[in-house]
């Protein structure tokens, strides 16, 4: 992938710089009717790369510093991320906005859209987190042996019944959540108000069709692997050693030499503008109106504070114009 010069946005896809400013609370948007903080908490490394403690210090600063909303899976973690979190959030669950997923296969009998497991696995999840709602409820990934239909009606079930609040969409096409909207619709129910697809400067594919969905559809969108699993965050770099313990081994595909030149590229580029490639890697996210939270990953305090220090730049169309 090129850095393309000189791309113009559709009129009224940006945020202008004045259009929001950054306080210590952090700013807001809106999913449906949850308003979230622009940086959200992933929560794919409890669980998995961190423990129960690890995760309370995760969770207690990304509370300090004004986030929000936290995203999490039935998955992740072989199902502890969704035990850990709730465990760590305790009485504070009130306070935020709680996301997690269903679909991905969990075991041979826990896995799909069918309707009778899509409330199962709402009342497993419930369980875990110990609560007694889920304010955005996300069907994981398509499930070709379902018709939308069928799924859509048992979320739309959830939330008659009180269980969800909102629910929403991840790795969907186009096409799949202009069905999702006719389908909720015809049924005057519950319609999906997110999408959740993989976006970063480095993998720019909901530019392709999604977010133009999104804007005509009025769905936000949540990008996950916002930091392209860390390349984005300065820490490797063209010809340089890989550092010790992260995530990316040595021959990951996401250490093609096209993706470390154009991490060398926008170093260059954020550095002329005084800023990091980490602003900049929030900053382009943000800049599209459609953008409801970047939910960045962390292990540690020190990536909490690094995040959410990150969202200064308010890039402007002539910035756009630059990075492409």
């Amino acid at each position: 992938m090129n850095i393309r010069l000189n791309r113009t946005l559709p009129e009224g896809h940006l945020h202008s710089a004045n259009q929001f400013d950054h306080n210590d609370a952090l700013d807001k948007r809106k999913i449906g009717s949850l308003s979230v903080s622009v940086v959200g908490l992933g929560c794919n490394n409890f669980g998995r790369r961190v423990d129960q403690a690890g995760t309370q210090v995760v969770v207690d600063t990304a509370l300090e510093a004004g986030i929000n909303f936290f995203d999490t899976a039935d998955i992740y973690g072989g199902t502890l991320s969704e035990e850990f979190l709730g465990k760590a959030l305790g009485a504070r669950r009130k306070d935020i906005v709680l996301a997690t997923k269903f679909g991905m296969k969990v075991d041979e009998n826990k896995k799909g859209g069918k309707p009778a497991y899509v409330k199962q696995a709402c009342e497993d999840s419930l369980r875990r987190l110990g609560t007694d709602h889920i304010d955005l409820y996300q069907f994981h990934e398509p499930d070709p042996t379902v018709p939308l239909a069928d799924t859509l009606g048992a979320m739309m079930d959830l939330v008659k019944e009180g269980k969800v609040r909102e629910i929403g969409c991840s790795n969907f096409s186009p096409e799949q959540l202009e069905e999702g909207e006719a389908i909720s619709k015809k049924a005057n129910g519950a319609r999906f108000v997110s999408v959740q697809n993989e976006y970063s400067l480095l993998h720019r594919d909901p530019e392709q069709g999604v977010l133009d969905a999104c804007r005509k559809l009025d769905v936000a969108f949540i990008p996950y692997f916002p930091l392209f699993s860390g390349l984005l965050t300065g820490k490797y770099r063209k010809d340089k050693a890989l550092p010790t313990g992260t995530r990316i081994e040595a021959g990951s595909p996401r250490l093609e030499e096209q993706n470390l030149e154009n991490v060398e590229k926008y170093i260059a580029f954020a550095e002329s503008k005084g800023h990091t490639i980490l602003e900049l890697a929030f900053g382009y996210l943000l800049a599209h109106k459609e953008v409801a939270s970047v939910i960045a990953g962390a292990t540690s305090a020190e990536q909490i504070r690094s995040n959410t220090g990150a969202i200064g730049w308010k890039m402007s169309e002539s910035d756009f114009k630059e990075v492409g």
